[in-house]
């Protein structure tokens, strides 16, 4: 019984540096898997939010389908199927609504 106990303190203690290497690997796996596809994606829909104009069919985040009637630069003035007009801001586009035949709304 004191043997086992002298083995297990003369056995040599892990360094941190061992430590420190799964850990960066894990932090880079967890970066390359789930952030950095985060961030192309929200580029993506700036890029697409920035690029519209008065005419173009979007869906807000709310699920609203309208026409923007006038861009600004923090906001679309938007015309429902309805006739009302509302003014949105830019970050609750959703998607582009696509022409006839084009498919699914681009998100």
């Amino acid at each position: 019984m004191i043997r086992l106990l002298a083995d297990a303190a003369a056995a040599p203690q892990q360094s941190g540096f061992g430590m420190l290497v799964p850990m960066l690997l894990i932090l880079a796996i967890f970066y390359f898997m789930m952030i950095r596809p985060q961030q192309r994606k929200e580029k993506e829909r700036r890029k697409m939010i920035e690029e519209l104009r008065a005419g173009a069919k979007i869906i807000f985040a709310g699920g609203i389908i309208g026409t923007i009637v006038e861009a600004t630069e923090k906001t679309f003035r938007v015309e429902t199927s309805s006739g009302a007009e509302m003014e949105i801001l830019r970050s609750c586009v959703q998607g582009i609504v696509p022409a006839e035949g084009e498919g699914q709304a681009k998100k």
